[in-house]
């Protein structure tokens, strides 16, 4: 990454406006550091010619510019904190968004844990790099070169001096900018090896403990662990290295500055305040160059995070494919249904579903059915527009799928969040709110009225049985509907885990929730749900395009 990489100008709009305030708060404090270098050459030489009169001026606005470089060093660090935190979540929105629009096949190319661990710790990172290195560096690119003007104002041979000192700083933290970009991947690189080592671990406990091989992974990650700090302790040692490095380069600039002038001081060549300014004023030239050297490796996690961040945000999403030509629908069948009209789905080039025409009225039970594998589940995915897919999708008149706000779901895995039944359930809709009245009524049309509200859930739904966190699930999406107003329901295998009893009661709730203009898709291989539905779309394995048939239970809309 550059200093200041044009990408995070594009990708994340509150850095340009710390920049602009960061300027100004640079040259007021750049102005501050002459004044007060002006100022103490003054009370001393006030002190040295014995003018006492003098002194207390001196004193009084000596410290009323330590009280204004406070202040403005207060204001760019506070600016700072709030520019980093608006960075992180602008940068963390376009990479969720980026991850969401890849698509399916990339997510499924990708390794979880590194990408969950660029979102949360990798993005964190950036404190550093705007709360010091950036700051520091604005001052850099401003009071260097102010100051630098400064001294040849008020001595010449200083001002060349300085100029020929300048640039051994540079050089050094050019070379040291290598070291630790180098030694910075490789401890980023043992990072997201070592998170996604531990998330596969367990993912795979259980198999691990049924083989007895759950030691080996311990060992395994007690490895990566201490591959992890030994290449830490190798970032910190070259901080070390480089902060002596630059401090020696900076103080030996500072003296040969130094000797000049105090040579000069003693022929009598330069006067005693024009030295004691001089002498002030060199050390501040070399200071911002010293600083933003050092502070570079506390912005090292933050650039290599960025870096990896800015390669996802500027690969090519996976767009959809061309949308078929078909006749336009009709505008009030499609106000009153979803229409599709040769979806297909493919991944890595082998096509998994389709073609499928296919309409879910509102107001209707639509069951899809078909062998398990041939993609029932990825058609619902193409419908919410979550998987790329061929064809169209038509929703109330326009050809997209529908709107987040218009579709509630309930997937096949209850998908339940640790806390309250009711908790669970009122997560279907938006806002802190919860109507305690619509979750109850929710909880009877997904037939799970025997479930307590105040019953606590864990994770995955643990403290239910699988046919309780099944219906609590499917109570959420009805909630949903009910509170926001979505008009098409989607369910997958809502009563695999039910007996005949329940199952009834559900599918009466479904048909309730049909009744009150609302699209009902139900994926199903339960017999007693495909014949309570209003219509059926029959999901074959993908082959030869024949016709669809669309129509009630005993008739099919097939897939080709």
């Amino acid at each position: 990454m550059k200093p200041l990489d044009p990408r995070l100008l594009r990708d994340a709009s509150a850095v340009r406006t710390f920049l602009a305030a960061g300027a100004v708060l640079g040259i007021l404090q750049t102005a501050l550091t002459v004044a007060f270098a002006f100022v103490v050459s003054g009370a001393v030489v006030a002190v040295v010619d014995r003018h006492p009169e003098r002194l207390a001026g001196h004193l009084v606005a000596l410290a009323v510019v330590i009280a204004l470089r406070s202040a403005l060093g207060w204001a760019l660090e506070a600016t700072a904190a709030r520019t980093a935190v608006r960075v992180k979540s602008q940068l963390r929105d376009r990479l969720v968004d980026a991850i969401v629009s890849r698509g399916r096949t990339w997510r499924a190319a990708q390794s979880s844990a590194r990408l969950a661990t660029l979102v949360g710790p990798g993005l964190d990172a950036l404190d550093g790099y705007f709360a010091r290195y950036l700051p520091q560096l604005i001052l850099t690119a401003l009071a260097t070169p102010l100051l630098v003007v400064v001294m040849f104002t008020q001595d010449v041979l200083s001002g060349v001096i300085v100029v020929c000192c300048l640039p051994v700083i540079p050089v050094f933290m050019i070379l040291i900018g290598w070291t630790t970009r180098a030694a910075q991947d490789r401890q980023w690189d043992r990072l997201a090896r070592l998170a996604t080592s531990f998330l596969d671990a367990v993912n795979g406990l259980s198999t691990l403990k049924a083989f007895g091989r759950e030691r080996r992974q311990v060992r395994r990650i007690g490895a990566l662990t201490d591959d992890y700090r030994v290449q830490t302790m190798k970032v910190l040692q070259v901080s070390f290295l480089s902060g002596f490095a630059l401090e020696m380069a900076a103080s030996l600039s500072v003296a040969i500055v130094a000797v000049f002038i105090g040579v000069r001081l003693v022929s009598g060549a330069l006067g005693l305040e024009t030295g004691l300014f001089l002498l002030l004023v060199a050390p501040e030239v070399f200071l911002p160059l010293r600083l933003v050297g050092a502070n570079y490796h506390a912005a090292a996690d933050g650039v290599a995070a960025f870096e990896e961040v800015a390669g996802v945000l500027e690969q090519a999403p996976d767009g959809r494919p061309p949308v078929a030509v078909r006749p336009p629908t009709p505008p009030a069948a499609a106000a009153a249904s979803v229409v599709l009209r040769g979806v297909s789905v493919a991944y890595d080039g082998i096509t998994v579903l389709g073609p499928v025409d296919a309409e879910f009225a509102v107001g209707e039970v639509t069951a899809v059915t078909g062998p398990s594998g041939v993609g029932k589940t990825t058609l619902l995915a193409a419908v919410m527009g979550v998987v790329a897919a061929a064809g169209s999708v038509t929703w109330r008149g326009s050809d997209l799928p529908p709107a987040r706000a218009d579709v509630a779901w309930a997937g096949q895995r209850p998908g339940l969040l640790s806390g309250t039944v009711e908790s669970n359930v009122a997560l279907g809709a938006s806002g802190d709110s919860v109507a305690s009245d619509e979750v109850l009524r929710a909880l009877r049309t997904a037939g799970a009225e025997d479930v307590d509200v105040a019953t606590v859930v864990g994770a995955d739904g643990s403290g239910l049985s699988g046919g309780q966190a099944q219906r609590v699930a499917v109570a959420r999406a009805v909630y949903r509907v009910r509170t926001t107003g979505a008009r098409l329901l989607l369910v997958d295998e809502p009563s695999s885990a039910l007996d005949p009893a329940a199952e009834a009661r559900l599918v009466r709730g479904l048909r309730e929730v049909a009744s009150e203009g609302v699209a009902v898709v139900v994926v199903t291989h339960r017999p007693a749900v495909a014949a309570s539905a209003d219509r059926l779309v029959a999901v074959e394995a993908p082959r030869a395009t024949r016709p669809a048939v669309v129509g009630a239970p005993g008739s099919t809309e097939v897939n080709a």
